[in-house]
């Protein structure tokens, strides 16, 4: 919006004693406290904006100025000729972004000079209005600043009768506060529940069990500030610009880009992201070339995990053995120390699946239908658990720390607590599982399995039933894979899915989002629990037969990870699809399981039933040429793998 006629020929020079601090768009640090009484939400005292407040002000807390800024005249309203960016919108986000940082003359010079204001007095006057606790006025101003239907407009109204209600039962005027509430809030059309939650906070002991009960942090916290962000959903865009806009149009470039780099595998500073180029990662450091080779088992390895500070890696093995591998922290494969820090010897049978704990000390392993505790730091035993009659086809730890869940082909899930001592056993389980993740939120537990068993009608808990599509139907019933969300609170189920085709390992992400599920044949599924749908199929691996498990891996979780059957390891991008990498290095027979290091995002670790585990990074620079002139050409953004640092020792003192 322009600039009144008033205030273009302000001067913009400034006193030093009086120059402004920075501070949020529009609001300026107020040195001599509040004038009504009432203090303000953040410390901060809003200034007006375009128009002019007296002799000694221009507007926008500056004193008048000593010299005259001629206004520029320039053709058309596009930024630039082939522009689609309207250069008023443009001048106004600078305006607004130059204030933010401090920079406040300059913001007043380019007001001046572009002939466009930031916001309109009527919306200086609404953040006055709202951070002076003066409702009413505030109240007037919503029609006139574009809150024109009657829904918004009492939304509106919802939240600055809300807020002042809570303001004066935290000033203990209780009376003046149940007036509001039953003559301001109760009229505006407002849902029951809410109204009667409200009502409730009559009863707080005091101010802070009035905070806490109703999340809220005060008249003298930012509560008015937050009204105000609030009330934006409220009134156009183009007449009260949100907050930090220029910053959030930056902020979604960059994860525009973001998304867009295939290989993004760099953290988000201002380091790799620069606002004078666009983004991109450099392919070759991304984790494609083996480094060490840990060769130690002498049979199959089928699992792989890391301890959670990315010291210490765990295989398990057709040998009957676990071992715990230390992997040195030296950032040069050539001089990092990887060997086998214990070997669990006393399983009867083949290891299959490994946990560690929360704080790495305990590390969960099983052998057919045994669980077994082991001291991690020791090697040695703390327990052995047998309560499933079948094998045992899941471990997992729960998010806190506080104990570990357990699945198998018997039809059960048990949980334990992390000394051992079961808690539970789940009722409804209806097939044999085959695998489980809990979501690091632990809000779900996601199961997959085999040989489903409808309940009978008396049972009183019945998943739902689905197509082999993905697509629920009503009433029928259907044996075979399935995959069962649960609710980790209530133990219920949230989503039973009918799929075709054996389904071996899930993996859930850190932001608890998505369920990665390997699923034969040959196919990879990506689930969003939130829509409870498949959101993507990654191909181009092999799996037929055996068990496969899959990862997440990167420093966002957007890279997806699994061995195949045919000898590889398949990269590909998350969101895309993309397949990335085709790694070849492993022996004969299936790549059995991947693992991304959680504290190295250029660095995971592969297992085979060549009975050797691989460590993958990306080329050290003393491998670049030498393997630049080896590798074939690339094609489809396939690569090869190189043997860097195979371990071939046996190592002495093992349990």
């Amino acid at each position: 919006m322009r600039v009144p006629d008033a205030d273009k020929s302000s001067v913009l020079s400034t006193s030093l004693a009086s120059t402004p601090e920075a501070g949020p768009s529009c609001l300026t640090m107020d040195k001599t406290g509040p004038s009504n009484g009432h203090t303000k939400g953040s410390g901060f005292a809003p200034i007006s904006n375009g128009s002019s407040s007296g002799p000694s002000s221009n507007g926008n807390g500056l004193h008048n100025h000593r010299s005259s800024i001629a206004r520029v005249s320039l053709p058309g309203t596009s930024l630039y000729d082939d522009s689609f960016v309207d250069r008023e919108e443009f001048v106004r986000l600078v305006i607004q972004s130059l204030r933010d940082v401090g920079y406040i003359e300059s913001a007043a010079t380019l007001e001046a000079e572009s002939g466009y204001s930031l916001e309109s007095p009527d919306v200086s006057s609404f953040r006055n209005y709202i951070m002076d606790a003066s409702w009413a006025s505030a109240e007037a101003l919503l029609i006139q600043l574009g809150v024109a239907d009657e829904e918004s407009l009492w939304a509106a109204k919802f939240l600055i009768g809300q807020q002042k209600y809570l303001e004066l039962l935290e000033a203990r005027k209780t009376t003046a506060a149940l007036h509001v509430l039953r003559n301001e809030l109760a009229p505006l059309n407002v849902d029951p529940e809410e109204l009667h939650f409200l009502s409730s906070l009559i009863m707080c002991s005091d101010s802070d069990d009035l905070r806490q009960r109703a999340r809220w942090d005060g008249a003298s916290g930012h509560s008015r500030q937050q009204l105000l962000t609030n009330l934006q959903h409220y009134i156009p865009a183009s007449i009260m610009v949100p907050d930090r806009r220029f910053s959030t149009l930056l902020t979604q470039s960059r994860q525009y880009q973001r998304q867009h780099c295939i290989y993004h595998n760099s953290p988000t500073n201002s380091t790799s992201f620069s606002l004078f180029m666009d983004h991109q990662c450099d392919k070759e450091a991304f984790p494609r070339v083996t480094t060490t080779i840990l060769d130690v088992h002498t049979d199959e390895v089928w699992n792989v995990v890391w301890s959670h500070n990315g010291n210490f890696l765990a295989s398990a093995s057709k040998d009957k053995t676990a071992i715990i591998w230390r992997i040195g922290p030296e950032l040069e494969p050539a001089s990092r120390e990887c060997v086998p820090e214990l070997i669990l010897k006393e399983h009867p049978y083949p290891v299959g699946c490994l946990a560690w704990s929360l704080d790495d000390k305990v590390l969960l392993t099983s052998a057919d239908h045994l669980i077994m505790l082991w001291n991690a730091e020791t090697g040695v035993r703390i327990r052995s658990l047998d309560s499933h009659q079948e094998t045992v086809s899941a471990l997992a730890w729960l998010p806190d720390g506080s104990g570990f869940i357990s699945g198998s082909l018997d039809r059960k899930i048990i949980t334990w607590d992390s000394d051992g001592k079961q808690r539970e056993s789940w009722s409804n389980v209806y097939m044999r599982v085959t695998d489980i993740g809990v979501s690091p939120d632990s809000k779900r537990l996601v199961t997959i399995g085999m040989g489903y068993l409808p309940p009978s009608p008396s049972d009183g808990s019945q998943p739902l039933a689905s197509s082999g599509n993905g697509a629920p139907t009503n009433g029928q019933r259907s044996s075979g894979n399935r995959m069962v969300i649960y609710s980790m609170e209530t133990k219920q189920v949230e989503l039973s899915v009918q799929l075709d085709g054996e389904l071996t390992s899930v993996k859930i992400s850190d932001d608890s989002r998505y369920a990665l599920i390997n699923h034969a044949p040959d196919e990879i599924h990506l689930w969003d629990l939130d829509a409870g749908r498949m959101a993507r199929k990654f191909t181009g691996q092999r799996q037929g037969h055996h068990v496969i498990r899959s990862c997440f891996g990167g420093i966002d979780g957007n890279f997806v990870v699994s061995g195949s059957e045919d000898r590889n390891v398949y990269v590909w991008h998350r969101d895309t699809g993309v397949l990335l990498e085709v790694l070849s290095g492993h022996g004969m027979g299936s790549v059995n399981s991947v693992a991304w290091n959680p504290r190295n995002e250029r660095m995971f670790a592969s297992c085979s039933d060549d009975n050797t585990v691989r460590i993958w990074e990306a080329p050290p620079a003393d491998m670049m040429e030498p393997l630049l002139e080896e590798t074939e050409p690339e094609l489809s953004g396939k690569g090869k793998g190189k043997i860097r640092q195979p371990w071939d020792g046996r190592g002495d003192g093992m349990v």
